[in-house]
């Protein structure tokens, strides 16, 4: 029995349908929908922002990875009165003998405004798994004051470390819980890796670096206690030429600090570091990273480096993401993805984290690098090779968050979310992590994405979301 013309074009039509489906249907667009409300940045006067009491007490105090293999730690703090000492005293917890580092100071204009006393001081040659105290202000024109800082396990395949993810945070109600929320978690960050746009300053008038200071006494009570590693953004550029400010960077270069010559590096924007059983290269999305620019060099160079069986674990944090399917920055990561990618699936590269887009999404393992002018494959394919691409970008900035979202939702996205929040990365061993996003909602966080992830390397299993839906 013949099948009739009607029905052999309806059939035709369906199975195109089909095909269109299963090339562009994605995963989980979230249900969850936030309120829409302003976010707003916290007055001045918030208790979060308190100048510590105290003449010239050092305030903004924070901490990151000080080498490359996480046996030094850099110090940082501002004195607003005078200089006041560049000396830290540090001591272990079991320990009553004291040692001293000097340090560094800097100051800078910017505008109208000029900074406090910014002080610099690399602490070296620390013992691994250690809780370290440590004292800065000493002297007899400063107040001091006292925080400390736990030193990561020896670097190894299976030492088990927990990371926290927070990206484009700002200082507004939404930062505020944002960052309650990461401490709050039951999960333990030991560190934070930051995947960039710290205060936000350059959206108030004249780029005002007040909002740099209060950004840092806002988040002294997580960084003075445990590293966070700098991604640099593009609220971190501060190039406002019709001002007269043409260096880029500049506030960020004057107050951060990376360890980005123990890592052959020769701008602190890219750098990498080891840490526990992980291996972190930081790139920089609004650097020069074109062919033979010193950050293409640099990485060129870094991938091959990695051991994996001394560090399983690759991670690599950036600004702009390349997969992404919101509204905001749409392809603008592209021709960094175009020049990089296929070093990320030559070296097994894990995980990818970047912020930008002020919302959440996790893809699955992808890549676009079949692509060639003359052969027509243009579409992101799942690749095993390939890394997890989650886009953090969710803070709680004054700019609010992004909403719009591209549909049909992206085969490779495989979830995606416009909520504030933050996430934390439980490596367990060389094979596994447990991964897990958490929203702000309604005063408390929520784990709204989790993920299981087998390490490239070491056990390269399918693991996409589908293999388990």
């Amino acid at each position: 029995m013949g099948v009739s013309r009607p029905t052999l074009v309806f059939c035709v039509l369906a199975a195109a349908v089909l095909k269109f489906a299963v090339l562009c249907s994605g995963g989980i667009t979230s249900s969850f929908v936030r309120k829409i409300e302003k976010s707003i940045d916290m007055p001045l006067d918030s208790d979060v922002f308190k100048v510590p009491p105290g003449y010239n007490a050092p305030q903004q105090v924070h901490i990151t990875q000080g080498d490359h293999e996480g046996k030094a730690v850099i110090v940082s703090w501002v004195t607003a009165d005078e200089p006041g000492s560049n000396i830290v005293q540090y001591w272990s917890e079991n320990s009553n003998q004291k040692h001293q580092a000097k340090g560094e100071m800097k100051t800078y204009k910017y505008y109208n405004y000029n900074s406090g006393y910014i002080h610099h001081c690399t602490i070296s040659n620390l013992k691994y798994d250690t809780k370290y105290y440590y004292k800065i202000g000493t002297g007899n024109t400063t107040t001091t004051r006292t925080f400390w800082f736990t030193t990561p396990p020896e670097v190894g395949p299976d030492v088990p470390y927990t990371f926290g993810f927070i990206g484009d945070l700002g200082q507004t109600h939404d930062s505020n819980d944002t960052l309650t929320h990461y401490e709050q978690n039951p999960i333990k960050g030991q560190t934070v890796l930051f995947v960039g746009d710290l205060s936000y300053a350059d959206n108030h008038p004249n780029h005002d670096n007040l909002r740099s200071d209060t950004w840092g006494r806002f988040i002294e009570r997580s960084v003075a206690y445990q590293p966070w590693i700098w991604t640099t953004g593009n609220h971190e550029l501060d190039y406002a030429p019709k001002i007269g400010e043409k260096k880029p960077f500049k506030p960020f270069t004057h107050r951060y600090q990376t360890p980005h010559e123990t890592a052959n590096s020769t701008a602190p924007f890219w750098y990498s570091i080891k840490r526990a059983s992980a291996y972190i290269i930081v790139l920089s999305s609004y650097s020069a990273y074109g062919k033979y620019t010193p950050q293409y060099r640099w990485l060129e160079e870094e991938l091959p480096k990695v051991n994996r069986s001394e560090t399983p674990w690759l991670i690599v944090l950036m600004h702009c993401p390349w997969y992404n399917s919101y509204s905001d920055h749409i392809l603008e990561g592209e021709s960094m993805r175009v020049m990089y990618e296929s070093w990320f699936v030559k070296y097994k590269v894990d995980l990818v984290f970047a912020g930008h887009v002020h919302a959440y999404e996790r893809s699955e393992r992808v890549s676009n690098t079949a692509y060639i002018i003359v052969n027509g494959i243009c579409t992101p394919g799942i690749d095993q090779s390939a890394p997890v691409y989650i886009t953090i970008g969710d803070g709680g900035n004054v700019e609010g968050l992004v909403k719009i979202m591209t549909e049909p939702q992206p085969k490779y996205s495989a979830y995606r979310e416009a909520s504030f929040g933050h996430a934390t990365l439980e490596i367990k061993n060389r094979t596994h992590a447990y991964y897990s996003w958490h929203r702000n909602q309604d005063g408390y966080a929520v784990k709204a994405d989790s993920m299981w992830f087998s390490n490239r390397y070491w056990h390269p299993v399918d693991d996409s979301t589908a293999a388990h839906s």
